[in-house]
């Protein structure tokens, strides 16, 4: 494989003065870098540029604006769609057609034929341009119930096999086409930097030459071939993202600050778009991270001077969810400076009517040059002709579309099946304990055994994955299912249990253990060891050897993980990553045949580096200081004779957290918490989702909602008398420290409640340390904006707080519309609360 030079990055010494001189340095090193012209192999179609120019002069700058607009199908009515012909929509990664999770194939394509005979209706908006919609399918059509998953892109790396992406590109393109989906919001080409980054299982590899041959592959077999296939029949609309250096941040943060010169952004985090652009992607999305302070959204030199112009990419910019508020002088209802700096498609979930307004505000009143509007729809009406979509019909009427079988189609499940296979990299097989003979007695063991939601991960049905069971993943098997399966067939005997009992001594035990799901920026970590506080894989491992049961170790993860623990308490341990809905690939690989020989050697290779130290953070191929456990490109077969020797176990000194707050809900549920809906009629119901109804599926509906990041609030409606609360999944003692704080939340009311509303905090069951009446409020009952409460927790004496609370936060009310965020325990209150008295 080619090798890609790195160039030296800079560091900041000084937390302040030391910022001031990165930005000088990469800024003056700015002008002194090139970028290379890469589209070489897309050429303009005279005809397309000729319909684009004429559509161009008939359209209005409304309309034109209305291109350039992108809602999201849980705040989208088809009136909006027929009223404004918004040129594209999307789906979040918690949202389908009509809100059904388990939409089957004929309704997403009945919700498609909906949005698309709005976009084309002129009667209201004057003009017919079809609209598309666009979705994540990020390990296969994985939003979508019943779908093919396919190992996500950190095993598929494993695999170093260019081809077998370019085939599960076209597979998936194939099993979006079935749904009436043009848009696909893939593939992620990020070059992980720091392994702690929520997104790691995202990207292909660390190595710069891996991604970029992966991104090129996956290009085509999204969209086709150019000069052959490209953007006909099935093939759809592929997106190169994030532009630029979303691998790269501070501390592996998400949407964080990615400090490198512009040399190394491009050596570096490019690689993937190099080849993609040359492959003919249609589009790029840039990147919620900063740059040397100054956030990608913004900034022209990026997304203009070296995209657009100098790499030659004539496809249009989207940006990512919201992402534009975090722009200077931009909010979520305006971003002229995004506009203005390339980006050709706003996604805006919620806010698109004020914002599609105010753009059109901003155009007239010059903020915007209506050539920069003209040069943006040029490029999204270009990306759109391309893919014909004036010369096909509504999407069930599409030849792709006839095909229903496509989704989860049983050529597509056999691929994914040989990705697993060849994604399993083999870390440790002492004294050969692998392959297993299937006729043996094999005992399974451990969480992600038989829990499809561990293999599959974040980004499969739901956002985060979090909220998933087997039940959703129709079709799939999960890695016992698999192991079962062959098992029997070979006469051997197979017993599952979670904790490793067992009543007959087994042969071997087959252990699966790995991290629970997780997506963007919730999946972010701040230390590498594994289950660091609680360490129950360990336990069993460490029971199961106790009993002198040779242990095989599955492990599931997203990125590379500190395991040396648990690797000294397993015999073999196996890498599986993110396997996706095909468990019986690892069945394949780890089990014999009936004549007791290997089906399947393993074949896979460390894609990225495996830290030898729970501080390795930043472990790269090429780093100055490069001393892994087990190096980029390892992988054992079963012909090596390796043992690996006792590892250190040392661990570095844990670092110190605030004890001025506790949360209970930022950005997610903290653990030991679950949402608590109950009406006045049925057993209450626990929510640890994104949403959930009341027992009785009318009285009280949660949803997510956006504060600052995606979905990092719940929002609430009643209908009828009922209770949501905040609840300890075991009661817990307020810790004394807070006994003289707050309770302190974020809440926007977007409807006011006409009587009999009321919250209460700090609950033992129905005896509460606070109960304060809606009416207090006055303040958030008008401006349905965010506002910050800080409930004392000192106005009592009863003694409530010296036992057990059951429920932390608790509203009851009838009638009543609003959200909630950043709840959490804190001895003083912000600087920008509105602090409740006792008296209320």
């Amino acid at each position: 494989m080619s090798q890609i030079k790195y160039s030296k990055l800079l560091f900041c010494l000084l937390p302040v003065v030391g910022a001031l001189t990165c930005q000088y340095s990469f800024s003056a090193e700015r002008e002194q870098v090139n970028w290379p012209y890469v589209n070489t192999k897309l050429k303009r179609d005279p005809a397309v540029e000729a319909q684009i120019e004429q559509l161009l002069t008939k359209m209005t700058i409304e309309q034109k604006v209305a291109q350039m607009i992108q809602p999201e199908i849980g705040y989208l009515s088809v009136e909006q769609m027929r009223k404004y012909g918004f040129g594209s929509y999307l789906n979040g990664g918690n949202t389908a057609p009509y809100g059904d999770k388990r939409a089957d194939q004929a309704t997403w394509l009945k919700y498609a034929d909906e949005m698309y005979l709005a976009s084309i209706d002129s009667t209201k908006d004057g003009i017919a341009i079809p609209t598309i919609w666009g979705t994540d399918a990020m390990h296969g059509h994985s939003n979508v119930y019943g779908a093919t998953l396919f190992p996500h892109n950190i095993g598929l790396g494993a695999a170093h096999d260019v081809d077998l992406i370019k085939r599960i590109g076209q597979a998936t393109a194939k099993e979006v086409s079935a749904t009436g989906i043009e848009w696909s919001f893939a593939p992620t080409v990020a070059v992980v930097r720091d392994d702690r980054w929520g997104r790691t299982y995202e990207s292909y590899s660390e190595d710069p030459e891996l991604v970029r041959l992966y991104a090129g592959s996956m290009v085509t077999g999204i969209q086709g071939d150019i000069g052959a296939d490209f953007l006909k029949g099935s093939n759809r609309i592929a997106t190169a993202k994030h532009f630029v250096g979303d691998g790269g941040t501070e501390r592996g943060v998400d949407r964080g600050n990615t400090l490198i010169d512009e040399k190394g952004l491009r050596d570096i985090h490019s690689a993937g778009y190099f080849s993609a652009i040359n492959e003919g992607v249609q589009s790029v999305m840039a990147s919620f991270n900063s740059w040397n302070g100054k956030r990608v959204h913004g900034d022209k030199h990026l997304l203009t001077d070296v995209l657009k112009n100098q790499l030659g990419f004539d496809g249009f910019v989207v940006s990512d969810w919201n992402a534009h508020k975090f722009v200077e002088g931009c909010d979520l209802e305006q971003c002229a400076q995004a506009i203005n700096a390339g980006v050709d498609v706003i996604m805006v979930p919620e806010h698109f009517e004020a914002f599609y307004h105010n753009t059109v505000k901003q155009v007239k009143d010059g903020v915007i040059a209506e050539s920069r509007i003209n040069d943006a729809v040029r490029r999204f009406l270009r990306a759109k002709i391309r893919w014909g979509v004036f010369s096909k019909s509504k999407p069930s009427a599409r030849p792709e579309s006839q095909h229903p079988q496509w989704l989860g189609a049983n050529e597509h499940r056999t691929l994914a099946r040989e990705a697993v296979r060849k994604s399993l990299v083999l870390l440790k097989n002492n004294e050969n304990v692998l392959p297993i003979k299937a006729s043996s007695r094999i005992l399974v063991a451990g969480k992600g055994a038989n829990a499809i939601n561990m293999q599959a991960g974040g980004w499969s049905v739901s956002w985060q994955g979090t909220d998933n069971t087997n039940s959703d993943f129709p079709n799939a098997t999960s890695i016992y299912a698999g192991l079962q399966s062959q098992v029997t067939k070979a006469g051997g005997k197979i017993t599952l249990s979670e904790s490793g009992e067992y009543k007959t001594k087994p042969d071997v035990a087959i252990v699966v253990i790995g991290e629970e799901p997780y997506a963007e920026w919730f999946g972010d970590i701040e230390m590498l060891e594994f289950q660091h506080e609680t360490k129950h894989a360990l336990a069993l491992l460490k029971k199961l050897k106790a009993d002198n049961i040779p242990v095989v170790t599955v492990f599931l993860s997203g990125r590379p993980l500190w395991v040396n623990k648990e690797l000294n308490a397993s015999d073999a341990f196996v890498a599986a990553w993110l396997p996706g809905s095909e468990g019986e690939g690892v069945a394949d690989v780890l089990l014999t045949n009936s004549e007791g020989k290997a089906q399947f050697d393993f074949s896979g290779k460390l894609s990225f580096s495996w830290p030898k130290y729970d501080d390795q953070f930043t472990l790269n191929l090429k780093n100055a200081d490069y001393d892994p456990l087990f190096a980029y490109g390892y992988g054992l077969t079963y012909q090596d004779k390796i043992n690996v020797p006792v590892l250190s176990e040392k661990t570095s000194p844990k670092k110190m957290v605030n004890s001025d707050s506790h949360p209970l809900f930022v950005r997610n549920l903290a653990k030991n918490m679950t949402w608590q809906l109950a009406d006045t009629s049925t057993e209450k119901v626990l929510a640890s989702g994104a949403s959930a109804t009341s027992g009785d599926k009318q009285s009280l509906l949660m949803q997510s909602v956006n504060l600052s990041y995606q979905e990092d609030g719940r929002g609430f409606n009643w209908r009828a008398q009922a209770a949501v609360s905040l609840s300890y999944l075991e009661p817990k003692q307020l810790d004394s420290k807070f006994s003289a704080g707050y309770l302190e939340l974020k809440m926007r009311i977007d409807k006011a409640p006409e009587q009999g509303a009321n919250l209460q905090v700090m609950c033992r069951e129905n005896h509460c340390l606070r109960n304060i009446d809606f009416s207090s409020f006055s303040q958030l009952m008008t401006d349905k904006s965010w506002h910050t409460l800080a409930i004392p927790l000192h106005c009592d004496d009863s003694g409530l707080a010296e036992q057990k609370i059951t429920d932390a936060l608790r509203i009851t009310s009838q009638n009543l519309s609003l959200a909630i965020a950043d709840v959490a325990l804190t001895i003083k209150p912000s600087n920008d609360s509105l602090s409740l008295t006792c008296a209320k």
